[in-house]
């Protein structure tokens, strides 16, 4: 396959040169950016990519509880639990649980995208997943701010989709994963509070975001053939598949700033930082506040739209600044279509 050598100046003008060597390109100060790009897809079809992902998608939480299974045995923890309930005072299953959630995230969210991307694409694996640098640095701070500006609005939500009524059985998951979540953030000494960071709040951020944003909102938002659309449709996929009713709402917007960093950023860099940022001082905060793991704190109606507001304004931002378009993505000119390179 030929390479192509892809230039932009200060105007953003657009260059092609095919079969160039990028390390014979002089340096010049009207140059911005070059890539040297010869990856294409395996897979055309997004309907195709569709039925891949969420192939994989199956597999891993098959193969993931079946591992996670076998863990379990081998640390003990069958021992521990009487009529399907853990024995929480024997400090083997806490350890043993926080095993298995840490094998949750690698194992049914981060293996299957890896795997998918490296099915349907030809080229940087990492590059595909959107695993690559932001363009504009104040893109990572603006990320971490609209996620911490975004909290009161999440929390209003959250006490919104505490009114919907449902069904016993979510009910009971919801009540299963409240006393999970309640015997894991306790914290003895501040290495408890770090360890419950790291496997609570950084790898889940970076696996699900993989898994929900890098491969599975491109798939989205090439089907639906709109950003918007495919951004909000990932996120309610996201919401529902964590199986917590109780916050699907709240977590289910915070999947659409999300996906909007992502898209508008173009690299998933800034939003893996921003849910980290929202998963560790949700963490630290319940380590030592953890009445608030079953209830949000009161938020006043004013302060939820004064959020939202702030919301829209640094999603405008965002917006404002990006130059990622649907059509630079997935409909290429004639010239890049030959390679079948989306960026």
């Amino acid at each position: 396959m030929l390479p192509i050598l892809i230039i932009f100046n200060r105007r953003h003008t657009l260059k092609v040169v095919l079969n160039a060597n990028p390390y014979l390109v002089k340096k010049s100060r009207k140059f911005t950016y070059i890539y040297c790009m010869t990856g294409h897809l395996r897979v055309k079809s997004p309907w195709s990519q569709l039925g891949i992902f969420f192939g994989l998608l199956g597999a891993g939480f098959i193969v993931g509880y079946l591992i996670m299974g076998i863990v379990a045995f081998s640390m003990g923890l069958q021992n521990a639990s009487t009529m399907g309930k853990l024995d929480w005072s024997r400090p083997e299953v806490l350890t043993g649980m926080k095993v298995i959630q840490a094998l949750s995230s690698i194992l049914i969210f981060f293996l299957p995208a890896y795997l998918f991307a490296f099915i349907v694409y030809d080229g940087k694996t990492t590059n595909f997943l959107g695993l690559k640098p932001a363009p504009l640095k104040p893109m990572y701070v603006l990320a971490i701010v609209i996620i911490m500006v975004a909290f009161p609005f999440v929390f209003w939500l959250g006490e919104l989709n505490q009114l919907i009524p449902l069904p016993q059985w979510m009910g009971t998951l919801e009540n299963e994963a409240t006393k999970q979540m309640q015997q894991f953030l306790k914290a003895g000494h501040i290495g408890d509070v770090v360890i419950n960071v790291l496997i609570i709040a950084l790898l889940p951020a970076i696996c699900e975001e993989v898994c929900f944003r890098g491969a599975l909102q491109r798939i989205m938002i090439h089907i639906t053939k709109n950003a918007w659309t495919g951004i909000i449709v990932t996120s309610i996929l996201f919401s529902a598949l964590h199986m917590q009713f109780q916050g699907f709402l709240p977590r289910m917007f915070l999947g659409v700033i999300l996906g909007a960093i992502y898209w508008y950023s173009g690299s998933l860099w800034p939003s893996i930082l921003a849910h980290f940022v929202n998963n560790a001082l949700q963490v630290i905060v319940v380590s030592y506040a953890p009445q608030y793991i079953e209830k949000n704190p009161p938020i006043p109606i004013l302060l939820a739209a004064f959020s939202g507001l702030l919301i829209w304004g640094l999603l405008w931002v965002f917006k404002s600044t990006s130059k990622v378009t649907y059509q630079k993505i997935y409909e290429p000119d004639d010239l890049n279509r030959n390679n079948e390179f989306l960026a």
